[in-house]
């Protein structure tokens, strides 16, 4: 065992208050995401991993907010995943 954690980071652009939570594909690299929560004191960022978790098949907890938290456009960290396997989910996000 290495002792190397694997990875993948993901950037994402959420849109709160979009009706319903869903995966809108991916744009510019970027990851569209939509949720029926507010922004108002982090529902929406937790309605996103909630729902990216649920996409990739990891636990919510795996999945964390790296950089971007208060603003429309982040990036995301989600432990126990490769980025070859976000590639082969979403394969327009290039990274």
């Amino acid at each position: 065992m290495s002792g190397i954690a694997r990875e993948a980071r993901l950037h994402i652009r959420v849109t709160p208050r979009g009706g319903r939570d869903s995966i809108d594909g991916v744009q510019d690299h970027t990851l569209r995401v939509r949720v029926a929560a507010s922004p108002v004191d982090g529902a929406a960022n937790v309605a996103a991993v909630r729902l990216i978790a649920a996409a990739v098949g990891v636990p919510p907890s795996a999945v964390r907010i790296t950089r971007g938290a208060t603003g429309r456009r982040k990036v995301v960290a989600i432990e126990g995943l490769e980025q070859a396997a976000l590639i082969a989910l979403w394969p327009d996000l290039g990274v």
